[in-house]
């Protein structure tokens, strides 16, 4: 215990005032700052690392103004012929099936919706929308709530449930 030097409080060790009467009770001139040794339990270069970096895309084919390139084949789908698609995966027996079938890339496996979500293209943008998919949407790696338009713009890559895929725009 540590003893108050005015009003002989006694307080726990480590106290630096005395709650009765307020006195300083540990002189400031003799503290020391202790090094950490952050190495490789450093939280913040930690944090760094874990902030997930947008790949460089690959050129957007000269033909078409918008193009989905799967990342994992590297296989590039183009966008064209109307302004609004659904992406998802075709399955036996299904009555609605997507503009863009998934599901030659694995995406039952890798937890594609048979509509999991919708890409708008507009004059000057082209938006994104989780439609209630039941392994959600990612942009950038950041979830992206369902039934709610995001922005995306080229290079960005959207993750449906575990397949990544990246926007090309030609500019």
């Amino acid at each position: 215990m540590i003893e108050c030097p005015n009003c002989h409080n006694k307080e726990m060790p480590g106290a630096l005032f005395c709650h009765e009467c307020g006195t300083q009770l540990v002189d400031a001139t003799r503290l020391a700052t202790q090094s950490i040794n952050g190495g490789s339990t450093d939280k913040l270069a930690q944090t760094f690392q874990s902030i997930p970096q947008v790949p460089i895309p690959p050129q957007a084919p000269a033909d078409v103004a918008v193009s989905l390139f799967i990342m994992e084949t590297g296989e590039i789908l183009p966008l064209e012929g109307r302004t609004e698609f659904t992406i998802g995966r075709s399955a036996e027996g299904q009555p609605i099936l997507p503009d863009i079938d998934l599901a030659p890339y694995r995406a039952y496996e890798q937890g594609v919706s048979r509509l999991h979500a919708s890409i708008s293209l507009g004059k000057q943008q082209a938006l994104a929308t989780d439609l209630g998919s039941a392994n959600g949407t990612r942009l950038n790696g950041q979830k992206i709530p369902p039934h709610k338009p995001y922005q995306i713009k080229h290079g960005d890559v959207l993750t449906l449930g575990k397949l990544k895929i990246q926007l090309l725009i030609r500019r």
